[in-house]
């Protein structure tokens, strides 16, 4: 439950500005009911946008984490606390392959900085060795 909670926290920070639906619209959306949403909001699976005078409003990402839900619940016979163990495993798979993606780009531009100074190296030693062949040739 905390990682929902924290994620979802982080998420409300990046949100940007655009459409939001409120409870009646995003209830029907995903057809059920508002207090259904209520719900999953108290069990921290969904964390809609608050505006002024407490009114949630959710935006298409919610609507599109609803529409998971309830496919789970509904195809596959999940229960709330398999949705749960599913959004949570979910979000955390994704944190960590954002996290590799990341790196692998921190180790992608690592090497290419060590390619060019070996490059430099290179070019230099024979340049170096072109003079040491001149000088020898010259002198012959």
């Amino acid at each position: 439950m905390q990682t929902l909670i924290r994620e979802s926290e982080r998420e409300m920070e990046e949100r940007p500005l655009g459409l939001r639906f409120t409870i009646r619209v995003a209830a029907e959306a995903v057809n059920v009911h508002q207090q259904t949403l209520r719900h999953y909001e108290r069990l921290g699976l969904i964390n809609p946008h608050r505006g002024t005078g407490r009114i949630r409003y959710y935006t298409q990402k919610d609507i599109e984490r609803l529409r998971l839900i309830r496919r789970l619940m509904d195809e596959l016979k999940v229960n709330l606390a398999g949705v749960e163990v599913i959004l949570n495993m979910t979000e955390r798979m994704e944190a960590l392959q954002r996290e590799i993606a990341e790196r692998q780009e921190r180790m992608r531009e690592a090497y290419e900085v060590e390619i060019d100074q070996l490059r430099t190296e290179y070019e230099s030693e024979i340049g170096r060795l072109k003079d040491i062949i001149r000088r020898v040739t010259a002198q012959a």
